[in-house]
This record gives C-alpha cells, sequence and structure tokens, in this order.
C-alpha cells in the first residue's frame, strides 16, 4: 500500500515527494526563527511517521520549545512553513494537541481542573457557547483517564505539580487529537506519575496517534521512544531511535556539556550502535 511505502520512507529519513508529504502528522521545511538578529532555529527539517511516540532532545537553549511554538504560529517565523498531515497547521489546528511547560502557565487562574480539561473542547463546542453535559462528561472521563477524577472540582492553583500537570494532559486528551506536541511533560513530576504519563502516551500510540514530547532525561529515551529528533539550533539528526540515538550524534548534539551525560553515551556506544 501507498500508505505504508511512505511511511516507512519517512521513517527511513529518506527523501519523499511533496505529494507524499500528506502522509506525514508534522513536516517541517526551512523553519528558521530569530529573536532579534539572534536566530533561535535554523533551517529546520523534518518528517515524523504516523503512529509513534518521537523524542526532541538537545541541550538548553537548543530551540526544542521555540520550535513547538513556532509549529503552531504561537511566535512568528523567520521562514518555513509548516504541514500538518499534509495542509498548513492554521487549517489543522483542532487535529493538532498541546501541553506546555508547565511554569508557562497562570495557575493561580481561578478555574477548576474540569473547566481547564473542557477548554480542551472548545474546538468542537464552539468559543462563547456554554459546555453541554456531553462535553463535561468527555472533560470527566479524560480527567478519570490520568487518574485525578476525584480533583475534578478542586482549583488548580490547589493542585500538585504533578496532578496539574496530569490535568493539561487531559485536556489535551479531551480534544481527541491526531497529533500531540507536548512539551516537557516529565519535569517536575513524581515517579508514578511519569509512569502513568507514558502509558498514556503509549496507549495513544496504539491508537494510530503520533506524539511528539520534548525530552531531557537520556537516560530514559530508548525505553520510551520509537522516533528521536536531536536538535541543536539545526537538527542533527532524526530517524528511529535505535539508528539516531548514538554516542557520535549525542557528541555533535551536546557538544561539551556531556558531563552529565556520559552514563546515557557509554550506555548507547555498549548497546553496539556506533554511529
Amino acid at each position: 500500500m501507498q500508505h505504508d511505502a511512505v511511511s516507512q520512507a519517512v521513517e527511513e529519513g529518506a527523501d519523499v515527494s511533496e505529494a507524499q508529504l500528506s502522509d506525514s502528522p508534522l513536516a517541517v521545511r526551512d523553519l528558521t526563527v530569530a529573536y532579534g538578529r539572534k536566530p533561535v532555529l535554523w533551517d529546520v527539517e523534518f518528517a515524523v511517521p504516523r503512529g509513534k511516540l518521537v523524542g526532541i532532545l538537545g541541550p538548553n537553549g537548543a530551540g526544542k520549545s521555540t520550535m513547538l511554538k513556532a509549529v503552531q504560529q504561537l511566535i512568528p517565523v523567520a521562514s518555513g512553513r509548516v504541514l500538518v498531515f499534509g495542509k498548513p497547521y492554521r487549517t489543522q489546528r483542532n487535529i493538532v494537541g498541546y501541553v506546555p511547560q508547565r511554569e508557562a502557565v497562570d495557575w493561580d487562574f481561578p478555574v477548576s481542573a474540569l473547566d481547564v480539561v473542557a477548554m480542551g473542547r472548545y474546538a468542537k463546542i464552539g468559543w462563547f457557547r456554554p459546555v453541554t453535559r456531553k462535553h463535561k462528561t468527555a472533560a470527566f472521563e479524560a480527567l478519570e483517564r490520568v487518574g485525578m477524577g476525584d480533583y475534578a472540582h478542586r482549583q488548580i492553583s490547589q493542585l500538585s505539580g504533578g496532578q496539574q500537570q496530569r490535568v493539561f494532559l487531559a485536556r489535551a486528551l479531551s480534544q481527541d487529537a491526531e497529533l500531540y506536541l507536548m512539551d516537557e511533560p516529565f519535569v517536575g513530576v513524581d515517579a508514578a506519575t511519569e509512569r502513568a504519563i507514558i502509558h498514556i502516551l503509549q496507549d495513544l500510540r496504539s491508537a494510530g496517534k503520533t506524539v511528539l514530547v520534548v525530552h531531557h532525561d537520556l537516560q530514559t529515551v530508548e525505553d520510551y521512544f520509537d522516533h528521536v529528533i536531536l536538535l541543536n539550533m539545526r537538527v542533527v539528526s532524526v530517524g528511529p531511535t535505535k539508528e539516531v540515538f548514538t554516542s557520535e550524534n549525542l557528541q555533535k548534539t551536546y557538544g561539551g556539556r556531556l558531563t552529565l551525560l556520559d552514563q546515557a553515551i557509554h550506555a548507547a556506544a555498549g548497546s553496539g550502535r556506533s554511529a
């Protein structure tokens, strides 16, 4: 089938035609972002295969969070284009779910956990229209899915960091998107919450969804992700984890900042996958 052939080509990093890119959940071409005269992302290009968990890895300041925001037109870009299933993001935003960094959210805003999750239903409800029982039920089911049903009416400011992260994950789930973008969802959560989140991401993959995750813990990359994007202003390497997550590529990505990451590099090298 054409779908299978194109998915394999994208997964292996092969060139695909413009028409075939409609099969990729997210294709980025020549993306450049600059703050003033300082480039943050430069000529970023990649296409991810359908139905995969994709890790976005790189040092602090590499542009990982900036890239997720640029993809969603949350910040201006100097050049480039973004295709979601072959169409511009602006026409596909309703099938893209986003989990921002927890630090980027105003947790003092006076809303309940259920209110936050119901915001993920707005594309289906319509702006300035009442949230009906049907949508409240869907929001509550999403909260239960992340283990937060008992906190539905708790103010978000009264939740722990891990609980807040679960609420924002539930908001994305309630949207029932095809593509999910998550900015460091494991930061500041306990081990139980991290396990719960990765199980949910694996369930999304099993349902055919595609999930991109900004991630910092190199020791869990091989366990969590099928596909990785190594980023340091530019894309260093992209492809299946078993091929791309190598000691040589990590050195290229992190450079001299690898003092704390030697263990992960040695583990990659010791697995017999030299670059």
